[in-house]
């Protein structure tokens, strides 16, 4: 398996932990504005978007074409996509969670009783446990660097997703310490995640298709359901559309040169 298992632990670590980086930054800059936010936030998406594209659907097909053919390897690819997101779609409506991090709009789900604490570490989990996998997945290519810049991306999401978790959690009442070990528990779900990608796709490498174009879909997924409404819910639209595209640029800019 490329990348080899020291690489693959050090970029986990890497990825969960760039949210706790961004839980201590929230601590610093408790006063940040929505609309720097949705451009941070903005731009990772972009990143993130790029990533999926380019890093895991398109290898996801190369890979299927390779072992099933260009037909069956299309299709899995397909299916792929959609069963990542079904998954994460599925996964929304089963589990109590906080629909909004960042926002004050809270989508609570039956049970009344979890405290907002929970709520929020399921929230980040639901999102964080996929995104882990996403990375670890990437390191079943042939492409090394290519794995480590979608790992890089999802890493960049993170910061601002534990920057803007900060406010939220010490307004409830939560002391400073333990909202930083929340943000590290959220963090160590990426770490296991990455982890688990990583060695699935080392025990079946035939599985390899699908599970990229699976990780891609999540990805998708959290893009489309998560980021681009919460960057468009607070009067800054234009500005968070152009930091997508820029770091959607930035990162096809990448794939070319490291490819």
């Amino acid at each position: 398996m490329n990348g080899g298992f020291d690489m693959v632990l050090l970029t986990a670590l890497g990825v969960g932990g760039a949210t706790a980086v961004g839980a201590l930054l929230g601590f610093v800059f408790k006063n940040v504005t929505h609309k720097f936010s949705d451009i941070v936030l903005s731009f990772a998406a972009g990143v993130m978007l790029a990533a999926s594209v380019f890093g895991l659907v398109e290898p996801s097909f190369a890979y299927g074409k390779e072992t099933y053919g260009e037909a069956i390897g299309l299709f899995v690819t397909v299916i792929g996509i959609f069963a990542g997101a079904l998954c994460l779609n599925l996964t929304d409506k089963l589990v109590p969670h906080l629909h909004r991090l960042a926002g004050s709009e809270i989508e609570s789900h039956e049970n009344k009783n979890l405290s907002k604490i929970l709520l929020f570490v399921l929230a980040i989990a639901i999102h964080n446990l996929p995104e882990g996998i996403a990375a670890g997945v990437g390191f079943g290519s042939e492409n090394t660097a290519q794995a480590l810049v979608i790992a890089g991306g999802i890493a960049l999401q993170n910061i601002p997703e534990g920057m803007v978790i900060i406010g939220p959690m010490l307004a409830s009442g939560v002391s400073k310490k333990r909202t930083l070990l929340i943000a590290l528990l959220t963090g160590l779900v990426e770490v296991i995640g990455t982890l688990i990608g990583y060695f699935a796709v080392s025990v079946a490498t035939v599985i390899l298709p699908f599970a990229l174009a699976f990780a891609g879909g999540t990805m998708l997924y959290i893009i489309s359901d998560e980021m681009i409404p919460e960057t468009h819910a607070h009067g800054g639209e234009r500005g968070a559309t152009y930091a997508l595209l820029v770091g959607f640029a930035l990162m096809f800019v990448m794939d070319i040169v490291l490819g």
